[in-house]
């Protein structure tokens, strides 16, 4: 007998391809509106890709959602929400820490980037400012042309609207936290 599957249990990219659905926002509109390509919407939505945080807060502003819908969960078993909230993209991992966070401003997240990797395809951009704190490790997170070099304990606050990329330049994984502001 089949079971029926609840809102955490649907992938991310299955939730956003239903919203557009629900919504008829064609693709290329998405792709317009984030600066993602079509192909790469495609491959998140069919669950090929994991998109990072920054690329959930841009394509739920392009459908006029709260970004929270894609990293709020619903089951109360305590290990069930530990695992829903610890996600893994392709290049790294991140773990929300402001669960219940859906209608607020303010998002944090704890970030596990493995040595000597970094963020594949587009820099990331999205309204708001971001707020870096370097747990362990060594990471470099370029903002526009500028190059800042963060090692532990170390801080980074930036206008998130201009284009970013984070890269761990170490030889043992990055934790870092992350906490962004989006109006």
């Amino acid at each position: 007998m089949a079971t029926k599957k609840t809102d955490a249990d649907v992938p991310i990219g299955e939730k956003i391809k239903q919203v557009r659905a629900e919504k008829q926002i064609p693709i290329d509109r998405v792709a317009n509106e984030t600066g993602y390509s079509i192909d790469y919407i495609k491959e998140i939505e069919a669950g090929k890709k994991m998109p990072p945080v920054g690329t959930l807060l841009q394509l739920a502003r392009a459908l006029e959602i709260d970004s929270g819908f894609f990293l709020r969960e619903q089951e109360s078993n305590l290990k069930q929400r530990v695992k829903a909230y610890s996600k893994r993209t392709d290049d790294y991992a991140y773990e929300t820490l402001t669960p219940g966070a859906e209608n607020k401003h303010l998002k944090a997240f704890r970030i596990t980037i493995d040595s000597m990797q970094d963020h594949k395809g587009v820099g990331y951009q999205h309204e708001g400012e971001e707020f870096v704190y370097v747990l362990a490790g060594k990471v470099e997170v370029i903002v526009g042309e500028n190059v800042n070099t963060l090692k532990k304990n170390d801080s980074l606050h930036f206008n998130s609207g201009i284009e970013h990329q984070l890269k761990n330049i170490g030889e043992e994984a990055a934790e870092l936290i992350v906490v962004v502001y989006g109006p």
